[in-house]
């Protein structure tokens, strides 16, 4: 089992990126659902997302209405595929 990034800093960005742990939100809701493979691709890269976010600020918050947004294109993708 692969522990999530999180470090308690949750703050999204305009593109839905937290400033914390530099996963997308999808990513963030998906994580308790998805297998360690797939973890492991998003935690390569994770290091490049922080240069590239270096300096910028949180100008939202994971809300709950984020979340649930995020729950349903999630499932809607899933459907899809």
């Amino acid at each position: 089992m692969i522990n999530s990034p999180c470090v308690a800093r949750c703050g999204l960005n305009d593109d839905d990126f937290c400033m914390g742990c530099h996963r997308h939100i999808d990513e963030i809701v998906a994580w308790g659902k998805i297998d360690d493979e797939q973890k492991l691709i998003i935690l390569a890269k994770l290091d490049e997302r922080k240069k590239k976010f270096q300096g910028e600020n949180n100008t939202g918050i994971l809300s709950r209405d984020k979340w649930l947004e995020s729950e349903r294109n999630i499932k809607k993708n899933n459907k899809n595929s």
